[in-house]
């Protein structure tokens, strides 16, 4: 038989880069293959298969509750990252998604490592109908409060999507509702239910975390690049140490620096 004529290097390497139906001729092939490599092989790629149609399913649910509070209509999913940090912008992601091709792998970005949420972010933008980040300042937040920064940012995200041609019939926020425009539909942790807000948090989430990575390099004594602004207890001891920067919201900074905030 041609087993024998295959290493079960070989065999392992087919078996580690088959899909359903190439795994189910190989299975058929090598069930009865006695030498140890093969056998694990068989159950690595089965193991593997089985967690990949688990995630489909996962992102299909994403999709199909999507589809169901739009009821077919033309929807953007926006979110939000940056609320609570220290120094930095809030940044407001927004996504126009079809309903086809899905995004594997999307999730709520806080889910997700800093590494996949950089190989998210390019198919994101690739199948994406439109897509968005619209940042509010420091100086915006101090001014303005963070209710009126956050309905400047989703406003300014959805602003640019239509500014790109695309008019949704459906607005999908995260979160609580904010009252930025009749089509708002709010949708409570929405970041890990609904597809386009997922994408919108990842988008927001790396443009963000790219941002405070270049502050880093202005900055260095803040450590932007590790904490991206929020309140680490390194950070702190760098305001207290250093003051405040250009980037820093002072208003947030009251309670350990008294001096230079307004």
């Amino acid at each position: 038989m041609q087993r024998n004529y295959q290493s079960a290097h070989d065999i392992a390497q087919q078996l580690a880069k088959a899909g359903k139906e190439e795994f189910l001729r190989l299975q058929s092939v090598y069930a009865s293959d006695s030498r140890a490599t093969v056998q694990q092989a068989l159950k690595r790629a089965q193991f593997r298969l089985k967690a990949e149609e688990t995630e489909r399913q996962r992102v299909k649910k994403l999709y199909d509750f999507q589809s169901k509070i739009c009821e077919g209509k033309l929807c953007v999913g926006l979110d939000e990252v940056g609320r609570g940090p220290l120094a930095g912008p809030l940044t407001v992601g927004a996504v126009v998604l079809p309903e086809t091709p899905q995004i594997q792998g999307i999730n709520d970005s806080k889910q997700l490592s800093a590494r996949k949420r950089e190989q998210l972010a390019p198919k994101i933008k690739e199948v994406a109908q439109a897509w968005a980040t619209f940042d509010v300042s420091p100086e915006d937040i101090d001014h303005f409060g963070m209710a009126r920064a956050l309905r400047k940012a989703f406003r300014g995200a959805l602003q640019k999507i239509e500014d790109s041609g695309i008019c949704p019939q459906v607005v999908l926020i995260d979160g609580n509702p904010l009252h930025i425009d009749p089509r708002e539909i709010n949708v409570v942790h929405g970041d890990g239910r609904c597809a386009s807000i997922s994408c919108a948090s990842i988008l927001a989430k790396v443009t963000r975390d790219a941002q405070m990575v270049s502050y880093a390099q202005m900055y260095p004594e803040y450590h932007f690049e590790r904490n991206k602004g929020y309140g680490s207890a390194e950070h702190i001891k760098a305001i207290q140490t250093y003051g405040l920067t250009p980037i820093h919201r002072r208003s947030f900074c009251r309670n350990f620096y008294q001096d230079q905030l307004f």
